[in-house]
């Protein structure tokens, strides 16, 4: 079991087989993930944006340009 100390300032070190397991480095950002009552995942943030490719379905249909501003206009019509 691997432990790290919180400082006066609540910032902490994570321990170098933890920033290994997770592939963290320098400059790296995670996120603190609730998991349950008083549990936390670490989990890494950081992604390239050629990861993210694929992520979503292409559309079935364009949306013209034209379309989008008419979109736009009837919302904001409705706002009002």
């Amino acid at each position: 079991m691997t432990t790290a100390t919180v400082t006066s300032k609540g910032q902490i070190t994570i321990p170098i087989s933890v920033r290994t397991a997770l592939g963290v480095e320098t400059g790296s950002r995670v996120e603190f993930i609730q998991t349950g009552a008083n549990e936390f995942a670490l989990i890494p943030a950081t992604q390239s944006v050629a990861q993210l490719k694929g992520i979503l379905a292409k559309p079935v249909k364009t949306v013209s340009i034209e379309d989008m501003n008419n979109a736009i206009a009837a919302q904001g019509a409705k706002a009002k």
